[in-house]
């Protein structure tokens, strides 16, 4: 994604935010860009972006998966082959695990503005209830209807309508969201998803028995 498609890319999805997440937000502008701004060049704080992660930070083996909410096969992992690595190897302190998002589209952000809504020690929960109900929530065309599906995981997650309200009125967030998954994308080559580094070697999607045959290689090293 070149730096004025990434622009543009940020302003349709906080114009969506605005437009469709609760209807009585009538009064929801977006941001305005100076005219004298190159496109790209905003300055945002990383540092209200946090890295996502479980089990040993000084492991000796580091996972980073790039995954998208809206991807089929992200779902999958998460569904078959992230609950034993998490029983085996990040719960026993074996490995550090880190999630970024990849936002391949308006609702995978939305859907990582909504994981993050509940702070670090909710996230991964929320991200499963994400994950759980793909099918479900992404069954639309309608972005609308796609904000009140996603506003429903969120009250399941017993998030209040006001901490949605003001996550999705985060504007500064959810720019250095994108810039930050910008910055990794380009870093890491990611093109597809799921893409897992392992202690900075790229995999693609993979079993658990291939995953753990990797895992025990790089713990064996």
């Amino acid at each position: 994604m070149s730096r004025n498609s990434l622009y543009l890319f940020v302003l349709v999805a906080i114009v969506g935010l605005g437009a469709f997440w609760f209807a009585r937000q009538t009064a929801y502008q977006a941001p305005e860009v100076a005219a004298t701004t190159e496109p790209g060049a905003e300055t945002f704080d990383p540092s209200i972006v946090r890295e996502m992660s479980l089990g040993n930070p000084d492991a000796k083996v580091t996972v980073i998966e790039y995954a998208s909410f809206t991807c089929p096969h992200c779902k999958n992992f998460h569904e078959q082959v992230f609950g034993q690595l998490k029983v085996k190897y990040i719960e026993t302190g074996k490995i550090n695990f880190i999630y970024r998002e990849v936002y391949f589209d308006r609702p995978g952000l939305w859907a990582g503005v909504l994981a993050r809504c509940g702070g670090p020690d909710r996230y991964f929960a929320i991200t499963d209830l994400i994950y759980d109900q793909q099918s479900e929530w992404t069954a639309t065309e309608d972005p609308a209807v796609l904000a009140a599906n996603l506003r429903g995981i969120g009250i399941d997650a017993n998030l209040s309508e006001e901490q949605m309200d003001a996550c999705f009125a985060d504007d500064d967030k959810v720019r250095a969201m994108v810039a930050i998954y910008q910055q990794n994308a380009e870093a890491d080559n990611v093109r597809s998803s799921p893409m897992f580094l392992i202690n900075g070697e790229r995999f693609g999607n993979m079993g658990f028995d291939e995953f753990a045959a990797v895992l025990d290689k790089k713990l064996a090293e």
